[in-house]
């Protein structure tokens, strides 16, 4: 079990290497060193993962080094190796180690390659970090680093205005939701005397019914408890609400999107509920709160995702609404089946991230899938790993026989959720089933605009640059006629450009991905799922055996509704963008105010832009202006040396050089001691 230093302390040494090696180390080498490191750290981490499959391995815990000892507050550096633990390794460390090799091609042109690296390995020790802890110190630990890695990842290109306010976007963001998480880490220190989380999980039912005095009234203790580390949850995965940062961080590189809101970041939230899944199970308020957020958010990601013209953003929207089911599944008691949406959702979600960025890489850098179409042609390996993601994201599936990986955790996630037989469970199931028929045709959505239909490249500006600079024509138009941009194009609107299949170290991590959205779901169903005992969790989290039989009770009509809205999602996509690619225009005049309010997102950033934002700044304004300005510095530096100015001057008048005055000065001194003396 010793292995489990190595996962985490490998990828930390590869940064460190790589990040203070940097240019003198050179690429290659900070690439083979940080690159390495994952292979190996993935390579330890699939045993671990199938030795709790097959049933041989026990839950362990792994002493780093003693760390804190003040007064009752006592914990050590340790690494905790349970089922829980072994999931989330094998997630991170493999998609992590697929995104280093992909950066190899997607980065290939960017001067500060090692710098990138470091930080992609930084991330992913920071990510171990989080799950190996075991305690909420260590936890918060690696829950702020991964906090850090993302805003230095976001903010790679930091020349770029947008991507350093995105970072920080990204970065206050998470604050906020980090203060609920840390106030949750203080209160539970408060009522349990420790942070060790077996030693909480263990207290934690004998805390029923208890209450904790607040603003003079008083309340369910785990209620306050659980509601503040979710309000930890919702900053770092995105939930309605503190939401904002995920789409805004699409100005990272590509690969940093597929890290960051695929497999590892934003699903830390929901692992940390999994994880203290005994302390919600004491407060039904706090499970209904999770049920709710995550069926909202659901809901209003894949609204927003409908409408975007950005083919990361839909993407971005897409992984918002995924980690909503997630959080519902968590409140409806079903902790394997949202786990097991995190597994299933990181190998097809990080496939079609990748796959943007393949698409995105063969068009120049444009990312408006208006000016895609008739890709797949030109990009075959890229179209058949999107279309393989884009199976696994939409449940394609027949009931008992197969189903790509999204079919298996979605499907047990609404039949969980209607099958909890709560008012609240039944809300999140049709917000679902909803999200399930807008997530359906979306994803159909981006890949017929993409892939499909007529090519219409010849409207990009980035394609334009690249065509004249490949054809060395400066502004000579080229090709054919001009059309009304004074922009060359070919006869079939290609615009004379040629679109590329990405290198074979960006295609291997697509195909090794693309087995994971076909079979990821099929093989491991069982063992988070199906089986009624919960043998594989082995109590790393709370498994309810009644929920596993509400589930297979469900009436048959919830068994295949995901089929059915599936269908109709795929069908409403080929009618709008296939057949009749007039009709989404003429829908969208129809329903004008309905599509404006879902383009913008809900107005989330006006509303916080002028709730939040504008104040903040006007209060600055006014405490730098009159407060530190007109108040500190006029009496304080300042006014001080004007003083001392002031008197300067006037003793330099004093001091003028002429004999006369000086003898003059003497004389008036020594007349007006002798007058003293005389007087006394």
């Amino acid at each position: 079990m010793h292995s489990i230093l190595f996962i985490v302390f490998v990828p930390l040494l590869a940064a460190i290497i790589a990040g203070l090696g940097n240019k003198a180390l050179g690429k290659v080498q900070a690439k083979v060193i940080t690159t390495g490191g994952l292979l190996l750290a993935c390579a330890l981490s699939w045993p671990i993962f199938i030795s709790f499959l097959t049933g041989s391995a026990e839950a362990t815990v792994v002493p780093v080094l003693k760390w804190v000892q003040s007064g009752d507050l006592a914990f050590n550096w340790e690494l905790r190796v349970d089922t829980l633990t072994a999931v989330m390794l094998v997630v991170i460390t493999s998609v992590s180690a697929l995104v280093h090799l992909y950066s190899w091609g997607y980065m290939s042109e960017e001067p500060d390659q090692p710098r990138f690296f470091a930080y992609l390995s930084l991330f992913t020790f920071a990510m171990l970090m989080l799950v190996t802890a075991n305690n909420l110190v260590q936890m918060f630990f690696g829950w702020e680093g991964v906090g850090l890695a993302s805003y230095l990842l976001i903010g790679f290109w930091f020349r770029k205005p947008s991507a350093g306010a995105a970072a920080i976007k990204a970065f206050v963001v998470n604050r906020v939701g980090d203060l609920g998480f840390m106030l949750g880490i203080f209160g539970t220190f408060l009522v349990f005397g420790t942070v060790s989380i077996p030693a909480i999980l263990e207290a934690a039912p004998a805390m029923h019914g208890s209450t904790i005095g607040a603003f003079g009234m008083r309340f369910d203790t785990m209620t306050v408890l659980c509601v503040l580390l979710f309000i930890g949850a919702m900053g770092k995965s995105a939930q309605l609400g503190l939401h904002t940062w995920l789409p805004d961080a699409m100005e990272g590189p590509t690969p940093v999107s597929a890290l960051i809101h695929a497999a590892t970041m934003v699903t830390a939230g929901v692992f940390m509920v999994c994880r203290l899944s005994p302390m919600f199970e004491v407060s039904p308020t706090a499970m209904q709160v999770v049920t709710v957020v995550g069926a909202l958010t659901c809901f209003f990601a894949a609204t927003v995702g409908t409408t975007q013209w950005d083919i990361k953003r839909v993407i971005a929207y897409s992984t918002c609404s995924q980690l909503g089911y997630m959080f519902f599944a968590a409140g409806s008691g079903a902790y394997g089946a949202a786990m097991f949406h995190l597994f299933t959702h990181a190998f097809f979600k990080a496939l079609l991230f990748l796959g943007a960025g393949s698409v995105i890489h063969a068009m120049h850098h444009e990312q408006d899938m208006r000016y895609y179409g008739a890709l797949r042609k030109k990009i075959p390996v890229t179209y058949w790993a999107m279309m393989m993601g884009t199976l696994a994201i939409t449940g394609v599936g027949i009931v008992d026989v197969f189903g790509f990986a999204g079919f298996y955790s979605k499907d047990s996630i609404l039949e969980a959720a209607y099958g909890s037989g709560t008012g609240v469970g039944h809300f999140a199931f049709f917000m679902g089933i909803t999200a399930a028929l807008l997530t359906s045709f979306y994803s159909w959505r981006l890949v017929f605009l993409t892939f499909f239909g007529k090519a219409r490249w010849s409207q990009s500006e980035h394609i334009q640059h690249a065509v004249h600079d490949d054809h060395g024509h400066g502004h000579d138009h080229a090709h054919g006629h001009d059309d009304h941009h004074g922009h060359a194009h070919d006869d079939d609107g290609t615009a004379g450009y040629h679109p590329h299949e990405s290198p074979i170290v960006m295609l291997l991590p697509l195909i090794i991905l693309s087995v994971g959205a076909v079979f990821a779901g099929f093989v491991f169903n069982h063992a988070f799922v199906s089986e009624g005992t919960g043998e594989f969790w082995k109590g790393s989290l709370v498994f309810h055996e009644h929920l596993i039989h509400a589930m297979h009770a469900v009436p048959l009509w919830v068994k295949w509704a995901p089929f059915g809205v599936m269908s109709a999602g795929l069908l409403g996509a080929i009618y709008a963008y296939i057949i009749n690619p007039g009709f989404p225009a003429k829908f969208v005049a129809v329903v004008r105010p309905l599509h404006t309010f879902f383009y913008n997102k809900w107005f989330f950033d006006e509303l916080y832009n002028f709730l939040f934002v504008r104040p903040a700044f006007a209060i600055g304004r006014v405490l730098w202006k009159a407060g530190d300005i007109g108040f500190i510095d006029r009496f304080g530096p300042n006014g001080a040396a004007a003083v001392v100015a002031a008197g300067s001057a006037q003793a330099r008048k004093i001091q003028s050089g002429l004999l006369n005055s000086y003898a003059l000065w003497m004389l008036l001194g020594l007349v007006a001691a002798v007058s003293y003396v005389l007087v006394r």
